[in-house]
């Protein structure tokens, strides 16, 4: 287990456990713990013993968002609007967002502002049962600025997005399971192994494949379906030419369970 004042993180058996480490904080997200998770992520996603990654929250929130504290520290030397966070957030939505490993939230607590939209960029949820979902935004008189107004009309649709965001409402784990928000709720003393189960299966499943898939799906809105069938077109020779592929077709001659790499 490798640990930061503000992370612990681990890999075993393919699977990297991220787990936000400020407890008496909430896991509120401030620029160190930001940049840190980023610089994680980058090292995750280059290294090749690592198959899927999950995202949790140590106590009893997995993520209050921006750190307030840091916010009226910013504003009180006149430097809100400069001081960084904004930047460093959106550079870490994104490498979230766009990582070739599957992601996945395992969402213990509380997720509200940024850290709700720290969910919103993982491929998969799984939420507590005593999870709870607040965007936080327009309660403090302010518009999403983490993402949060790009995946929930996607996730969710325009009416319930609106919903969460316009009126602030805090939905528990069952409605944000009936809203789509997340994909699975379990017992709280469950998650962490209802998560793993979920990590294992994707870790040993044909990981270059997932990559294409994802990579597929985020472009998919920007094309038109002949663009899109020729991106399918090419990413699926990729998969063909892989070691997996080449593992998938010899095991489906041979009648045995394939054994994937990730190549």
């Amino acid at each position: 287990m490798t640990t930061h004042p503000s992370l612990l993180s681990q890999v075993e058996a393919g699977v990297a456990w991220i787990t936000l480490n400020r407890t008496a904080q909430r896991n509120a997200l401030d620029i160190p713990s930001l940049k840190a998770l980023h610089a994680l992520l980058d090292g995750f996603n280059a290294d090749p013993a690592v198959r899927v990654v999950v995202l949790t929250g140590n106590g009893r929130s997995f993520c209050a968002g921006a750190d307030l504290d840091e916010w009226a520290a910013a504003e009180a030397r006149g430097a809100l609007e400069s001081y960084g966070w904004t930047e460093t957030a959106h550079a870490l939505m994104t490498r979230l967002y766009t990582l070739e490993k599957p992601t996945l939230a395992a969402i213990n607590g509380t997720a509200v502002g940024a850290g709700m939209d720290l969910t919103l960029c993982c491929d998969l949820r799984i939420a507590a049962q005593s999870a709870r979902f607040k965007a936080g935004y327009t309660s403090m008189a302010y518009s999403p600025d983490a993402g949060a107004s790009w995946h929930l009309p996607r996730l969710i649709g325009s009416e319930q997005a609106k919903r969460l965001l316009f009126l602030d409402e805090l939905w528990g784990s069952e409605r944000a399971l009936a809203a789509g928000l997340v994909g699975e709720v379990c017992a709280d003393d469950q998650l962490l192994s209802v998560a793993g189960e979920l990590a294992t299966r994707l870790a040993n499943g044909p990981t270059f494949a997932f990559a294409q898939t994802k990579q597929l799906m985020r472009e998919g809105a920007d094309r038109s379906l002949p663009e899109h069938l020729h991106a399918e077109l090419a990413a699926g020779l990729l998969c063909g030419r892989s070691e997996d592929g080449n593992e998938a077709l010899r095991a489906a001659m041979e009648k045995r369970p394939a054994h994937f790499i990730g190549r």
